[in-house]
Parts: structure tokens; C-alpha cells; sequence
């Protein structure tokens, strides 16, 4: 252990990583649903992907972009999530990698 400075200068908070912060997605990668709290402490409900044991957020716009995606280009394998913004003001942009 160690003393209350030591720890809280080596604590980090748990943070959900997010799809956007990996270089390329597999659209065969398992996909599951799980709950969370907002600030407001309301539950809600989000879908998160595992990659290599890590767990990403997958936002909902993100599903409707890739299912899109599919609509055009059905034999879609490997995409990359773009994010822009942050808070209310987040979007996100999926391409497709070959």
C-alpha cells in the first residue's frame, strides 16, 4: 500500500475507453450490452465491444453509421470510427478499411 498522497498520485479513475480510440475494428468483433450511471445518477443502458480483453463504448450513432455502411457495401470486414467533438456536441464518421 503506501500513504494517501502516494495513492492519489497514482490513482486513475476508471474511464470507458471508446471504439474511435482504435485503429481499425473488425465488424466480426463480439458484441455485448451493459449498464452505467450518468452524472445524475440515472442508469443507462450502451453496447460495448471487446477487443484483445479491453471493453469499448460503442455509441449508438456508431451502430446506425456502420449499419449504413452495410446498406451500401454488404461485404464491409475492418472499419475505423472517426470521433469529432466531445460532451453533447460528439459525432462520429465510420469508414471502411481493406
Amino acid at each position: 500500500m503506501g500513504n494517501l498522497r502516494e495513492i492519489s498520485q497514482a490513482y486513475e479513475p476508471k474511464k470507458t475507453k471508446n471504439i474511435a480510440d482504435l485503429e481499425a475494428v473488425s465488424l466480426d468483433v463480439p458484441i455485448s450490452k451493459t449498464s452505467g450511471t450518468d452524472q445524475e445518477g440515472k442508469s443507462f443502458e450502451f453496447h460495448v465491444a471487446e477487443v484483445a480483453g479491453e471493453k469499448y463504448r460503442v455509441p449508438s450513432s456508431v451502430l446506425e453509421a456502420i449499419q449504413t455502411l452495410l446498406e451500401a457495401k454488404p461485404k464491409v470486414k475492418t472499419i475505423k470510427v472517426i470521433k469529432k467533438g466531445s460532451g453533447m456536441n460528439t459525432s462520429y464518421s465510420v469508414i471502411e478499411l481493406e
